[in-house]
């Protein structure tokens, strides 16, 4: 039975156009396809129901030896109508047969050929505009391993308006694009604390988020989801000498920890910049509000001091997380936003959603500000159209962020929202929390 498959593939593969279903050749294989679009496999594609396992890399799709595992890739076309697949695609270990499938039709091809070539796939129809998913799936395989897969191939009338899709961007394209909420601040006021909460709704606790609360000029606070078993809230400075590398930072540039929490790592943090890194591993939960608290407070010596402090339910009182000194600054609190981001590319194919729901300011002058009004921004991937998946507003939940997930509703950068006031001051004795830094 596996010689017949094998020689069925063979025959097939003397093809230079191949498209098999229920392996008989279909008449459309015999088409002639013009492809405008030349899109990257594996900078737009992800395993749907397996960890990676090293299948999707840099160069395309390789190593993929298990046919329960799918393969989901996604563009985004701009007008209806037929769109024409292919892919650049090599069996080198033997022929083997794949199916595609896009918008309930499939195609089932046959890949015989040991060096990469076009193989046409079919037309399909599409009725909406947005993202496309392409599913990809193993049948059979005489080798060792289904086809290598470099690019997805794309034309027809779906694409005359243009295709998106990320390129020359592996890393950063796959997490996916970050979304920023940019808070209007009080005019002449200096900034000493700002205050802010968040609430993740059930499911949107993605693997890879970052629910950042408190972001000021030189740093950011708030939590994430570094894998099933582990949360951390995570507090950073950077440090004012500017390298990707901690090593190379001068000892008077480095970010001093002046003192932290219970049970709060300290240390150094490199590749967006340098500086001092705190986190706490705390099991925060989706559905709960959780409460973030950041003091700048300059010194007077040119240097500036900054300190995060989290509040939880479960625990009932706030808990200082770290306080760093950053050198060559003199400032109070300015800049504040809030963002979400995903830093586990494996998990770029999933939405996640935060609410950041009650932001206030305390100035120098002993009074709570109130901020309601924000700008919604995007990271350099959404920029550059690589991915649209990302929006943020506000509603009667307060404000909100979503990006990742391959969603439709775009909402365009440098908008400004506004949410319902609540007119409540935070619950927080400040003068108490000064009293336990003296100590």
């Amino acid at each position: 039975m596996k010689n017949a498959f094998r020689l069925s593939l063979m025959l097939c593969s003397l093809l230079v156009i191949s498209s098999c279903k229920n392996s008989d050749l279909e008449e459309g294989s015999r088409e002639k396809f013009e492809f405008a679009f030349r899109i990257p496999a594996g900078e737009n594609s992800w395993v749907s129901n397996s960890s990676e396992k090293g299948v999707i890399q840099k160069e395309g799709i390789k190593g993929w030896d298990n046919s329960e595992l799918v393969l989901n890739s996604y563009i985004r076309v701009n007008a209806p109508g037929q769109l024409a697949l292919g892919l650049q695609a090599a069996s080198p270990s033997g022929p083997a047969r794949i199916q595609v499938s896009l918008g309930g039709e499939t195609r089932e091809v046959e890949v015989g050929n040991k060096e990469l070539q076009q193989i046409n796939i079919g037309n399909f129809q599409i009725d909406e505009p947005g993202y496309q998913l392409i599913e990809i799936r193993g049948l059979e395989r005489s080798g060792e391993f289904f086809p290598e897969i470099t690019e997805i191939l794309a034309g027809g009338e779906a694409t005359e308006k243009g295709v998106n899709f990320v390129e020359e961007n592996f890393h950063f394209g796959r997490r996916g694009p970050s979304v920023h909420l940019r808070y209007e601040l009080p005019e002449e006021k200096d900034l000493l604390w700002f205050y802010n909460e968040i609430e993740v709704p059930e499911g949107e606790d993605v693997i890879g988020s970052y629910f950042m609360a408190n972001g000021f000029s030189h740093g950011y606070f708030g939590i994430q989801v570094n894998s099933e078993t582990e949360r951390r809230v995570l507090f950073s400075v950077w440090s004012p000498y500017e390298t990707q590398d901690p090593a190379e930072i001068p000892e008077e540039y480095r970010i001093q920890m002046l003192q932290k929490g219970t049970d709060v790592h300290t240390g150094e943090f490199g590749n967006e910049g340098s500086g001092g890194q705190s986190y706490r591993k705390f099991p925060w939960k989706a559905g709960t509000t959780y409460k973030f608290l950041l003091k700048g407070e300059p010194n007077g010596d040119n240097s500036t001091d900054f300190t995060a402090w989290f509040f939880a339910p479960e625990v009932g009182e706030w808990e200082l997380i770290a306080s760093f000194r950053r050198p060559f600054t003199n400032t109070y609190l300015k800049d504040l936003y809030s963002f979400l981001e995903n830093f586990v590319p494996a998990t770029g194919d999933t939405a996640r959603k935060g609410y950041y729901t009650n932001q206030w300011g305390y100035s120098t002058d002993g009074q709570w500000t109130e901020m309601t009004r924000a700008e919604f921004t995007a990271d350099a991937t959404a920029k550059a159209g690589h991915r649209l998946d990302y929006a943020g507003g506000a509603d009667e939940n307060g404000f909100f962020l979503k990006d990742c997930g391959f969603f439709n509703q775009t909402t365009p950068m440098n908008s400004f929202f506004s949410r319902p006031a609540t007119g409540v001051t935070p619950e927080v004795d400040l003068a108490r929390l000064e009293r336990i830094m003296g100590e």
